[in-house]
């Protein structure tokens, strides 16, 4: 059973920073490309960002082109969101996804979800 564990949510304020982590489990991490969403209160879930299973393809949505970066850690079964220069808008509850294939865009179709963490950003 592939399970997603996502941490690192937390409160900051507008333009501070907070890195994300989603554990992966149950499969072989390699196999998997990884992909972050996002769900704001009263809004659908939006695509943030995607990244290739070696790490060398990346996609972001343009709310976030320059302030966030995703990577990933295979040998520790691992990605990561960076997020920097964090605004209100960017409030939401945070979901990394994986899938065996990867999405360069922010219309894919993932196989495998995590529970989400909490970002909240004050002004």
């Amino acid at each position: 059973q592939v399970q997603l564990v996502e941490s690192g949510g937390g409160s900051v304020q507008a333009g501070g920073s907070l890195r994300l982590s989603c554990v992966v489990s149950g499969r072989t991490f390699t196999e998997l490309a990884m992909g972050w969403y996002r769900q704001a209160p009263g809004k659908e879930r939006e695509f943030v960002a995607a990244i290739s299973w070696s790490g060398g393809s990346t996609y972001y949505v343009d709310a976030v082109k320059g302030r966030f970066i995703i990577s990933r850690d295979n040998e520790n079964n691992t990605a990561y969101l960076q997020m920097s220069s964090l605004k209100p808008e960017d409030t939401a509850i945070y979901y990394c996804a994986a899938d065996r294939q990867y999405y360069s865009g922010e219309y894919g179709i993932y196989e495998y979800w995590g529970q989400g963490t909490q970002v909240t950003v004050s002004s």
